[in-house]
């Protein structure tokens, strides 16, 4: 991946990770470590096989869905919909950082961003 995207990448993650910190939902800061990375859950769809997997996995880190729920959480001010849709988004920032794209639906390590090493 080219180090611009990764900059960019990097610099949303950022913003979305200062933005979590800032939304208190009354749970002890090392939730927030712990809930970062529960969009990785969708991994286990690929024990239902490929398509399936690629399809949760690219939901939960789709910025899109990240977008909407922030946006639904601002439009209602719900601070637990705000802390959902910056943990999904800056999720899926930290992923593309590390190249992990969105799946195709021939393997988990082809990526929208190119094959996996």
């Amino acid at each position: 991946m080219k180090t611009t995207l990764k900059f960019e990448e990097l610099a949303m993650a950022t913003i979305a990770i200062y933005y979590m910190s800032t939304i208190h939902i009354g749970i002890s800061q090392w939730w927030y470590i712990l809930l970062f990375f529960t969009p990785d859950i969708g991994i286990a769809g690929y024990a239902l096989g490929k398509k399936v997997g690629a399809i949760i996995y690219n939901f939960l880190h789709h910025k899109l869905l990240a977008v909407a729920i922030l946006a639904i959480g601002l439009v209602l001010s719900n601070n637990y919909l705000l802390l959902t849709g910056a943990i999904l988004f800056g999720h899926s920032s930290f992923d593309r950082i590390m190249g992990y794209g969105l799946k195709y639906f021939d393997g988990f390590k082809h990526t929208h961003l190119g094959m996996m090493k």
